[in-house]
């Protein structure tokens, strides 16, 4: 544990930013699962979960939870499976 004050205050605020990015990226991930298992079983709401996983990619994006090109390319896999 550090002794600057500064230095205590960072780690205090690391560690809260840790835990919600980790929550958001598990969200987005189960978003992203529950749309492929839609697709898989062709389930009526298919395309509303898709919309919502490419909803949920771009927001994890813009947070820099994952990285731009990797949610273009999660969202292209999953239009291609829905078509």
């Amino acid at each position: 544990m550090p002794n600057i004050k500064s230095a205590i205050k960072r780690v205090k605020v690391a560690e809260k930013a840790n835990i919600a990015n980790s929550q958001a990226k598990s969200a987005m991930r189960t978003t992203v699962k529950k749309a492929e298992q839609a697709l898989a079983t062709g389930a009526d709401n298919a395309q509303e979960l898709v919309l919502a996983a490419s909803k949920a990619l771009d927001t994890a994006a813009s947070k820099g939870l994952i990285h731009k090109n990797a949610a273009a390319r999660k969202k292209s896999r999953l239009a291609k499976k829905a078509n």
